[in-house]
């Protein structure tokens, strides 16, 4: 056991900026066995800061992930509002005083705030080896192993897949414009009736843009290059410069989110709304925030996949708590549940193959997801996230580039 915890405190060591004795502590909890770490967890709170903007998605972590949550383990489930930089501000100021007992258990994150919060060495782990759920997780998909180019490496687990897709309605649009240059035909054809919102999902639309306008899924591969950005992205502002003009409101202003988007989608101010989750077409559908009619697509040149993932903060006060809430998070039961349209529409982290056989039919049979393709159809067009620093960069220069100019 001695040299065990000697080989953990090492890992920690080379992976976190924590003290000694919080990482001697952090040692001993990856070190116990798990029927252990669930009876500390017991009768304890675990606190999940989350972005709250879906009532759905609110709905099912509260009332059905915490009443299982709680029936299943004793654990009670506090949900936080919170998210990227806010997080990223939060344990940046937590590990300039050394304050290590924070206010979060658990963070659902991904892409440039697991790199933010890796550089800080602000997370918790290697953990996702002591789940006994992340058996079933599908790590030989590169869209859930690798996040934003980042090998995940057991600092954050996998939650949820999903695919950008372009949505409109049929009646509205009977042959959707399947490649870029379509599209960029149908937009200066239909002047004032697409746009994009200027927030996460907007900038992985232009993220897509940039593959297919590389013309090379390999350019935007690997860490991040500074002469790469710059060529690539010119391509991108050059495109949407010339498209500005017969964008809703002539490309002065965007929506702020995607929220937004689907707001004028509806009213039918636009013909084209878009998810960076492929299923929420049916889920927004039956929701009725988008038409019913709505179907959706990804382009031929295709469109990003990525995954959202669970970290634990270095400082969470319940870690074993954490680490009981992610794996029922990835447990069978829970993941089948949020995949379904009507509560969610999340898809799967898991491998359906190696599922029990009541779970695995059910994967394969799931009912509700009827306004677009299969997701294995999907995954044939499917993009890699590039390097964090490509999200960050695109957000900044997309305001001076596009949204200043001229102004």
């Amino acid at each position: 056991m001695r040299s065990l915890l000697s080989l953990l405190l090492i890992s920690c060591l080379a992976l976190t900026g924590c003290s000694p004795s919080t990482l001697e502590s952090d040692a001993k909890i990856l070190a116990k066995p798990w029927s252990e770490i669930g009876k500390s967890a017991q009768l304890k709170t675990v606190k999940m800061a989350m972005w709250d903007g879906d009532p759905l998605i609110n709905a099912y972590m509260r009332d059905y992930v915490a009443v299982r949550l709680k029936e299943l383990h004793g654990v009670d489930l506090q949900l936080i509002g919170g998210q990227g930089d806010s997080l990223v501000n939060k344990l940046t100021v937590d590990l300039e005083v050394g304050r290590t007992r924070g206010d979060f258990d658990v963070l659902w994150i991904n892409g440039e705030t697991f790199y933010q919060l890796r550089k800080l060495k602000a997370l918790f782990g290697p953990y996702t080896d002591k789940l006994p759920n992340a058996e079933f997780i599908d790590w030989e998909n590169r869209f859930i192993a690798f996040d934003f180019q980042q090998p995940v490496e057991g600092l954050e687990c996998p939650w949820g897949n999903v695919q950008l897709a372009l949505i409109y309605h049929p009646a509205r649009v009977p042959e959707p414009p399947k490649t870029l240059d379509e599209l960029s035909l149908w937009i200066k054809s239909h002047p004032g009736r697409f746009t994009f919102d200027n927030s996460f999902t907007g900038m992985t639309f232009l993220k897509s843009l940039l593959y297919a306008l590389a013309g090379d899924e390999g350019a935007l591969s690997g860490p991040f290059n500074e002469a790469t950005y710059q060529k690539e992205s010119e391509k991108l502002w050059n495109h949407l410069l010339a498209l500005k003009p017969y964008l809703w409101r002539k490309g002065e202003t965007f929506p702020e989110g995607v929220a937004q988007l689907h707001q004028l989608f509806m009213n039918g101010e636009v013909d084209f709304s878009m998810s960076n989750n492929d299923g929420e077409v049916d889920n927004k559908a039956l929701q009725g925030i988008i038409p019913n009619e709505s179907q959706a697509f990804v382009l031929d040149s295709g469109t990003i996949r990525n995954s959202h993932y669970l970290g634990i903060p270095f400082n969470a006060p319940n870690k074993e708590a954490g680490l009981v809430l992610v794996n029922f998070l990835i447990s069978p039961e829970a993941q089948l549940k949020k995949a379904l349209p009507e509560v969610w529409g999340d898809g799967s982290v898991l491998d359906t193959a190696k599922l029990p056989d009541e779970y695995r039919k059910q994967f394969e049979q799931l009912p509700g997801r009827v306004r677009v393709a299969s997701r294995a159809e999907l995954e044939k067009h499917a993009l890699m996230e590039p390097a964090p620093e490509w999200m960050i960069r695109l957000h900044d220069d997309f305001r001076t580039r596009i949204i200043e100019a001229g102004q």
